[in-house]
């Protein structure tokens, strides 16, 4: 199973990269980790005629992870596309998907089913924990099982107990990372590369991947490589990902 980062900033685009969207290609799927500008960059990845399913998870509804939903115009998704959410997404999405702002969800040239997380996870076809993480507003966490790996997706969280266990065991651990190394706010909950090493420890993960380093902070990639070496100092399996990374899961 490939595992490749579309997109590793967090808030906006710069240099460094577009905002935060992380593909995953399963034989049986296509699953892709938020939607920021990242999520553009799709297409490159799925042949013509691709028939598998796609299906999109978003952890909460901050611009810089749905604002690449705007391109779902240019994708030919002949599988469909299941666009997960959390709790009373399926209002937000159909607003923000709409006009004026772009073409209707029921305007695609494929079929798009919504659902909303944790409630509707058993109409999944592979197996979906969603968890509440630390942060200003309703964000979910996921374990997803596919492609007989466990991979877990904790984006825009502070330390919290739900992100140790949505990581428990996992193959692939995917953290936000958009703090450096000592930095945190009560007020603004967010990852540093040693809580992120922390809960991969705690968490008995195989691999963690930082991502989502915040644009106003790391300006430059060599930034994001002191970060690894701070993770790596509780967690010897971390990396920091950049964009179009790719790696075998």
């Amino acid at each position: 199973m490939d595992v490749c980062f579309l997109g590793t900033n967090g808030w906006y685009d710069t240099d460094t990269g577009n905002t935060i969207c992380t593909l995953i290609m399963s034989p049986e799927a296509v699953i892709v980790l938020d939607a920021g500008y990242g999520f553009a960059k799709l297409d490159r990845f799925l042949a013509p005629g691709d028939a598998r399913p796609v299906f999109l998870f978003l952890s909460h509804f901050h611009l810089d992870h749905i604002v690449g939903l705007h391109t779902l115009t240019k994708f030919s998704l002949a599988g469909g596309l299941t666009l997960c959410c959390p709790a009373g997404g399926r209002a937000v999405l159909r607003t923000f998907v709409n006009a004026p702002f772009t073409v209707p969800l029921d305007g695609l040239p494929y079929p798009v089913h919504l659902c909303e997380l944790p409630a509707e996870a058993a109409s999944l076809p592979f197996p979906v924990q969603a968890l509440p993480l630390l942060h200003s507003g309703l964000t979910l966490g996921y374990r997803l099982e596919a492609g007989g790996k466990v991979i877990a997706y904790c984006p825009d969280t502070g330390y919290c107990e739900n992100a140790v266990t949505l990581a428990r065991g996992a193959d692939l651990l995917i953290t936000e990372c958009a703090y450096k190394a000592g930095q945190s706010s009560e007020s603004w909950p967010h990852l540093n590369p040693e809580t992120a090493g922390r809960i991969a420890r705690e968490a008995g993960a195989m691999r963690l991947a930082l991502t989502h380093f915040d644009a106003r902070i790391y300006h430059s990639l060599p930034e994001r490589q002191e970060a690894q070496a701070a993770a790596r100092a509780e967690f010897p399996a971390a990396f920091a990902a950049c964009d179009d990374m790719r790696i075998e899961c």
